[in-house]
């Protein structure tokens, strides 16, 4: 049988025959350095680390480490942690053909954002939810139900979200989907069949979302964007917009929290002209130096459409989210969405009721707190030593910093931290198609890697920063 175990970035195949881990953890690091996951001078995790992430004892590391020293696969020295030796490259026999380029099966590190540390996904606690939420759940659980979600999870998300959010949430306003993709698909849907043609987005924000909305026949035209967020002032201005689309609780990927001032501008906005706002609150759970920003919803309820979702706080892979809608749009969005349509399956929602219900998932999302905050005052202080002249911003919350680089070194960062296995997203590839140039910037995700690649992710990108 054979396991992959994800650790420094890399799947490690592990086949547990003859000596069992200990020569399969050794031949899966071999491996991973003769492919080039695993570069010369990467740091590996410490013993306890590794061995807590695979689920093995710290002897088998221990040991195993000790031989790919031994063979010089390894190095180890005191202070400095285990390390991928120097290696030379062999020269070919006939040096009239040139050499092959190395191949990487994908990069060593992940550093784009957008995702949070999947190896801490609660599985026990959740299978515990799901085994309760199973036993109670009525028969009538299995059948197709209200389109709206099952009402087990609608009741709990309304308390959650008002004690967590500050939302105004009935459960009869709440709408269960598959994702906040498949929350916008809907929103798109019914704003088209009210003739909106024009939906205002931010100027630096996720395309994949305004392609979404181009593709339902609306104009996406961008809203200027600041140190203060948003320039909400400005929507009085832009005649065909009806809706905007918004991150006001921390703008992706800026980081910016919406100015209390703008926050108050786009509520007058939407009520002067029957519009609406679409607030996108990713990851309202994640504050670390602030108060929690409450959500802008519960300013006009009438006004705002709240998208939330588990895909920061738990995992994407779940395809759970959720909206809270204007009473006038329920029966709309209930209706796009149909009894029939693309929706988590029952037993998922149960479980997550459950897991709410339970103090669970207040639990888990104090936990990850401690641990991305706990991430972000390590990048910090990295930076501080080993690269002091760029200045971080947007760390006040949420799973990423934007780091400032230097005019016109945006791109040779990105294509040099490629060259070194380690995957960056620039500020450019956020910008709105009809924003001016900006500032050159990295948009530095430190949610994703396991504990275990943490630090070789962060030695990597020291490497490449100017």
């Amino acid at each position: 049988m054979t396991d992959s175990w994800a650790t420094f970035g890399a799947d490690l195949h592990i086949e547990p025959h003859g000596g069992g881990l200990r020569s399969g953890l050794i031949e899966a690091l071999r491996e991973a350095v003769r492919t080039g996951r695993l570069t010369p001078g990467t740091r590996l995790p410490s013993s306890r680390t590794l061995a807590a992430d695979l689920g093995v004892a710290r002897n088998t590391v221990a040991d195993a480490y000790a031989e790919l020293v031994a063979e010089g696969w390894l190095t180890a020295r005191q202070g400095s942690g285990t390390r991928v030796a120097p290696r030379s490259v062999p020269r070919r026999a006939d040096p009239a053909v040139p050499p092959s380029p190395a191949v990487r099966s994908g990069p060593v590190h992940n550093l784009k954002p957008g995702s949070p540390d999947l190896a801490a996904f609660p599985r026990a606690e959740w299978l515990k939810a799901a085994r309760r939420a199973l036993t109670a759940a009525p028969n009538e659980a299995f059948g197709y139900g209200d389109p709206r979600g099952r009402v087990e999870l609608r009741t709990v998300l309304a308390e959650y979200l008002a004690r967590a959010r500050g939302v105004y949430a009935a459960p009869e306003r709440i709408l269960v989907c598959a994702g906040f993709v498949h929350g916008l698909m809907l929103l798109g849907k019914v704003l088209g069949a009210r003739r909106v043609r024009e939906v205002a987005v931010e100027s630096y924000g996720l395309d994949p979302h305004w392609n979404l909305l181009r593709e339902a026949g609306l104009r996406t035209p961008c809203l200027p964007l600041d140190g203060l967020g948003s320039r909400t002032g400005e929507l009085a201005g832009m005649r065909g917009v009806r809706a905007v689309l918004m991150t006001p609780a921390h703008q992706f990927p800026t980081g910016v929290p919406l100015h209390p001032d703008r926050r108050a501008a786009a509520v007058d906005w939407a009520r002067s002209t029957a519009g609406l706002i679409l607030e996108d609150d990713y990851d309202g759970e994640f504050r670390y130096d602030r108060q929690p920003v409450g959500a802008l919803q519960g300013l006009d309820p009438e006004r705002v459409v709240y998208l939330g979702t588990a895909s920061k706080s738990l995992a994407p892979g779940l395809r759970l989210a959720w909206m809270v809608l204007p009473q006038e749009l329920v029966t709309e969005v209930a209706r796009a969405k149909g009894e029939f349509d693309w929706t988590p399956g029952a037993p998922d929602q149960l479980t997550l009721a459950e897991f709410i219900a339970s103090g669970a998932y207040d639990r888990h999302v104090r936990s990850m707190r401690l641990r991305y905050r706990r991430r972000r005052d390590q990048l910090v202080a990295a930076l501080a030593e080993r690269a002091p002249d760029i200045r971080v911003g947007g760390i006040a919350a949420g799973l990423h910093a934007v780091l400032e680089l230097p005019e016109g070194s945006e791109r040779a960062v990105i294509q040099a931290a490629a060259w070194q296995g380690l995957a960056l997203e620039g500020l450019a590839r956020f910008r709105h198609r009809d924003a001016p140039p900006g500032r050159d910037a990295l948009v530095i995700g430190y949610g994703s890697p396991p504990d275990s690649a943490w630090a070789g992710a962060l030695d990597a990108l020291c490497r490449v920063l100017p």
